[in-house]
């Protein structure tokens, strides 16, 4: 109950993703042959709720554990992922940015053909969580109090608007949280919250920093057993980890001079 759980972090299913979201579209042929593998490896797919929901209580997951999770409301999860799902009968968690979703509440900003708020609502009636993903999906670990507060304030309240209900998972966009944000997350409701990581999911982690594994279009599915299994993530990541430091010490460095800039007006 207590073992490691592989949290799987998809974007985009698509045939033809355009340059934005390539790297981490999914073509749909491959989408079906990793549900086919999970079906067949006897895992069974719960959606964040359930995890974060046994894990604080101590009730039982099932046999093989596992979570499939999609960010930012592509609509493809709609088109190519939803009947892969429902082949199986599999549970899985969309978090929605929800200024991103075709609607009254579009800024413009999805990368690609997104969801309309009908496609959302079907999704929800088919073992499909919606999480909240932000409203307009920036660092939220970069902006000011007010912003933040803003952009978890509206997500949640535009879901429960078009949904009927509050959601309770949230992700955090481009994986980046930080204690500030994780107790802004906190305080608007959320019960849970999932960054990246690239590593298993793991109780000690906390309800707030749950790691995911990345899915990518070169993902292979010898690969995507491996990853499922929890076997060789971190030199799978070993790039990905280089990367993200480097990263992490450039945002750094922003942040620094942004507060010297704000300390001189």
């Amino acid at each position: 109950m207590n073992g490691p759980v592989p949290i799987l972090m998809y974007h985009s299913v698509a045939r033809t993703p355009n340059d934005a979201t390539r790297a981490l579209s999914v073509a749909p042929e491959a989408f079906a042959e990793q549900m086919a593998l999970l079906d067949d490896r006897g895992f069974t797919p719960v959606d964040t709720v359930r995890l974060a929901a046994a894990w604080r209580s101590g009730a039982p997951l099932p046999a093989r554990p596992v979570l499939i999770t999609f960010d930012d409301g592509y609509e493809g999860v709609h088109r190519h992922a939803l009947p892969a799902l429902a082949k199986y009968g599999f549970a899985s968690t969309l978090f929605v940015s929800t200024g991103w979703i075709r609607g009254a509440y579009d800024t413009g900003g999805g990368l690609d053909t997104m969801l309309d708020w009908d496609q959302v609502r079907e999704l929800a009636g088919e073992q499909v969580e919606i999480g909240g993903h932000s409203h307009t999906h920036p660092q939220l670990d970069q902006i000011a109090d007010d912003a933040l507060r803003s952009e978890l304030r509206s997500c949640r309240e535009i879901i429960a608007g078009e949904l009927g209900s509050l959601p309770v998972s949230f992700a955090y966009p481009y994986g980046y949280s930080s204690a500030r944000v994780r107790r802004s997350v906190r305080a608007a409701g959320f019960a849970q919250s999932l960054a990246v990581g690239n590593g298993l999911a793991r109780r000690r982690q906390g309800p707030y920093a749950l790691q995911r594994v990345t899915v990518r279009r070169t993902t292979g599915i010898e690969e995507f057993e491996r990853l499922v299994e929890g076997r060789s993530i971190a030199r799978t990541f070993a790039r990905d980890r280089a990367l993200t430091k480097g990263y992490a010490m450039v945002r750094r460095a922003r942040q620094v001079r942004r507060k010297a800039i704000r300390s001189r007006v």
